[in-house]
């Protein structure tokens, strides 16, 4: 018999994720078992942070034979993001991408000249980096 706490325990990292991005629209509907398998049901907005999920599901265990996901893309590959007091295109870029350096490949996308000058209120278009 699977056991469900330690499933979670495994895959907590997949469970996190949906839950930071809720914010930009991933919803967390269910964490349940399915015969031996954890089962986890959710929805994220864009590619962008369905990559971020498959990151933590890869890294939890690259096989995933222990895991039946439902995770559907109910939006297209880019990220819409609103600039706020504070933020700069670095750590967007290590929220959304893990990676802090990626941050030319966002002003690039979105014709920003010089990366540190963003105004607050700009919405960004974040492109899906591999």
């Amino acid at each position: 018999m699977a056991d469900l706490e330690a499933l979670k325990q495994k895959y907590a990292g997949v469970i996190d994720a949906l839950q930071k991005f809720a914010p930009y629209g991933a919803t967390l509907d269910a964490v349940d078992l399915d015969g031996e398998q954890l089962h986890i049901k959710g929805s994220v907005p864009s590619r962008v942070i369905l990559e971020r999920v498959w990151d933590n599901i890869k890294k939890a265990d690259p096989t995933y034979s222990d895991l039946h996901h439902e995770i559907a893309n109910t939006g297209g590959d880019t990220q819409a993001y609103t600039v706020k007091s504070g933020d700069t295109l670095s750590a967007i870029s290590l929220l959304f991408y893990a990676n802090a350096n990626k941050y030319p490949e966002i002003a690039k996308a979105n014709n920003i000249a010089d990366p540190n000058k963003v105004s607050v209120g700009t919405t960004l278009q974040l492109p899906v980096i591999t």
